[in-house]
């Protein structure tokens, strides 16, 4: 068996769960299934369920991917505690983000990084909390600027913002007039609130206080990410309590709003493997930590 059949499978079982493969590799469709076939050959199972209709892992499949993933996450990290014996400066750093790190503190992070390390390359990944973590885990990004987790396992976090939701209004619309907005206010408008597959605590602290007001019934509109959020605002079809980093964004045709009645802060971090030589290196540590700030 070799490394490159097993970034093969890797990349095809990313794709069946996840929806978009994490290792990229050079192959052909056709060649990709060869070597799938090759492989469950090699180990006398079957990896695919292949019908007329999909393709999924089989439970076998699924209990070699996660050895897989291990294994060349193995493989990268010996690589680099290799190198750092042999005293080599690292040759690429790979940072997962969520967008508002994107907008916010990450080209200030990179700039620095740019500047005592004008040699590396670096491979910014975006993606949610969920999948950074899970990468991090893998060995496949050395970084990440998350969102704080009830459970982080066996990573290192700390914080290094926090900031307010505050209400997107359109600029057009009555409430963008209004110096103080109560969430009386609300009640003869539609609402536009988050709706992802994995309840987050900010959903239900929303999904609360819309209850205890009685403004359930005004959401009209959901939607599983910010940035469409933002753009139902601007269209005017309503509004939604948004983080503040929006305020950032350009050409933005909102206003956002602070609300009596809605004290809600989410923070910002940063996260890395303990056992990853590359990332948990004092410098680009320190580096991380003088990113950290006060609330808006």
């Amino acid at each position: 068996m070799e490394l490159r059949q097993l970034s093969y499978f890797v990349a095809v079982a990313e794709e069946l769960h996840f929806g978009r493969a994490a290792v990229k590799v050079n192959i052909t469709q056709s060649g990709l299934s060869d070597a799938i076939l090759a492989l469950e050959k090699e180990l006398g199972v079957q990896l695919l369920l292949r019908t007329t209709r999909r393709v999924e892992l089989t439970r076998a499949g699924a209990s070699f991917y996660e050895r897989s993933v291990r294994m060349i996450s193995e493989l990268e990290l010996s690589k680099e505690i290799v190198r750092s014996i042999a005293g080599k400066t690292t040759r690429k750093i790979a940072i997962g983000t969520v967008y508002p790190a994107t907008i916010g503190v990450l080209p200030s992070f990179l700039s620095r990084i740019g500047r005592k390390y004008p040699d590396i390359r670096m491979h910014i990944e975006s993606g949610t909390t969920d999948d950074i973590i899970r990468h991090i885990e893998a060995g496949r990004i050395n970084l990440g600027f998350i969102r704080p987790v009830e459970n982080i396992g066996s990573l290192r976090f700390f914080s290094i913002a926090h900031e307010r939701y505050l209400l997107a209004v359109a600029k057009e619309s009555p409430l963008s007039l209004k110096s103080e907005i109560d969430l009386e206010d609300l009640r003869s408008e539609k609402i536009i609130s988050f709706s992802r597959q994995n309840l987050s605590y900010s959903e239900r602290y929303f999904a609360e206080k819309f209850e205890e007001h009685d403004l359930t019934d005004n959401v009209a509109y959901t939607c599983d990410d910010t940035f469409s959020l933002v753009s139902l605002v601007s269209a005017g079809l309503g509004i939604g309590f948004v983080p503040e980093w929006t305020q950032d964004l350009p050409n933005r045709g909102f206003e956002l709003k602070k609300v009596r009645g809605v004290d809600f802060k989410i923070g910002l971090g940063v996260a890395w493997n303990r056992e990853d030589p590359t990332a948990g290196r004092d410098d680009i540590i320190d580096i991380a930590r003088s990113l950290v700030r006060p609330g808006r």
